[in-house]
């Protein structure tokens, strides 16, 4: 497997010599300060990969080439939204760059309460706390129907924390919803975040399906075209939020995106944190369901709460059993192989990571920390070897 890290360019404090000291031989980054729906142009995607080059890295995959919001709502002519990421994709293979992650999140990206809770030994890790995303959707977004969407217990607890919380306290769980957007995407306020929900209205499962749908049709030919692999990135968390519904979330659903365009340019990122939050799934299972179109892999482990919180936890911890999922990477390899395909080997990286010893003191992106993702890579990379040679 290629060890890589995922790198924010301008607007990472790691520098590329740093990421030189992990030993990951891949660089997984994106050109964020380009708005979506442009067209990503030959000259920035040449020089950020001769940028990654001359720190000894090869550019592996791009994460990610988003997604414009218009398209995930279907929204007007769409034509020259799918013309301009049809572009990019032509522009990145030029370069030599043929790996693509994406998402089909409705708003936002990944969604945390906490970009800092408190672990074991004084390091803090990315939490998903039920109470506190329902307090916001509830009394501070104020969202029509929000209170359907949580139990009477956590609807309690959510008011006594409301009513509790600090204007600190509120801007804290504000500032951490937001923090999953990545680079330079502007970041809302209630109200901005009010107004971008209701441009979403009467949105539902099977009407965002439609739409991704058509997404696949616009982009995939042209990957198969260029050699390209689309890797879709499950939903984070997998499961409705904000009154949106999330549509890659389980086994079922990344089967379904499959089936919508029957090609080895469309495929999955799996990432093992963000299917494994949701105690239903059998990570290792869904990842062996999905095997043959697996395009990239993040590795990373979550410990879920009853009540439907979540948290991050060490690699090799937590709900998913990380040897069994690796396992099930390293066996498809190995059928890749066999079949005399060059492009076997699947990259993955260590995803998130906690915030530990002089991490604690940097502005780092949260989640995206130095010496938290070291850990998890050498514990990773540890697991490999062992089951190689097995």
């Amino acid at each position: 497997m290629i060890e890589s890290w995922r790198w924010y360019g301008e607007f990472d404090p790691i520098s590329l010599n740093e990421v030189a000291q992990t030993g990951a031989s891949g660089i997984v980054t994106s050109l964020h300060a380009i708005p979506y729906g442009e067209v990503w142009p030959v000259e920035a995607i040449a020089a950020r990969k001769a940028e990654v080059e001359r720190a000894g890295f090869d550019w592996v995959v791009v994460e990610s080439l988003p997604v414009h919001e218009r398209i995930k709502k279907g929204e007007g002519d769409l034509s020259a939204l799918f013309a301009n990421y049809r572009q990019s994709m032509a522009n990145l293979a030029a370069q030599g760059v043929r790996t693509i992650c994406y998402n089909f999140m409705p708003l936002l990206d990944w969604t945390r309460t906490d970009l800092a809770a408190p672990v074991a030994g004084g390091a803090t890790c990315l939490r998903f706390d039920a109470v506190r995303m329902a307090a916001f959707e509830i009394h501070m977004l104020a969202r029509p129907g929000a209170e359907d969407d949580y139990p009477a217990p956590v609807r309690a607890r959510a008011a006594a924390w409301f009513q509790q919380a600090t204007e600190e306290d509120r801007r804290t769980l504000v500032t951490a919803i937001n923090a999953g957007l990545p680079g330079a995407y502007d970041r809302y306020d209630i109200a901005q975040m009010q107004a971008a929900l209701a441009a979403y209205d009467g949105m539902d499962r099977a009407t965002l399906r439609a739409n991704y749908r058509r997404f696949l049709e616009e982009v995939v030919p042209a990957a198969e075209d260029l050699g390209m692999r689309l890797c879709v990135h499950p939903d984070d968390p997998p499961r409705n939020i904000l009154g949106l519904p999330r549509i890659v979330s389980s086994g079922e659903d990344l089967a379904w995106v499959l089936a919508a365009q029957d090609s080895p340019a469309n495929g999955v990122t799996l990432c093992s944190g963000s299917l494994g939050a949701n105690p239903a799934n059998d990570v290792p299972a869904i990842a062996a369901q999905v095997a043959s179109r697996i395009h990239f892999a993040h590795l990373r482990n979550t410990r879920s709460e009853p009540d439907g919180s979540f948290e991050e936890s060490a690699h090799l911890d937590g709900d998913t059993d990380m040897i069994a999922l690796i396992g099930v990477l390293l066996n498809e390899q190995a059928r890749r192989r066999a079949e005399g395909r060059e492009d076997h080997t699947i990259p993955f990286r260590p995803d998130h990571g906690h915030h530990m010893l002089s991490d604690l003191g940097r502005d780092l992106v949260p989640g995206y920390p130095l010496i938290g993702r070291l850990r998890g890579l050498a514990e990773l990379r540890g697991v490999i070897r062992t089951l190689s040679r097995a």
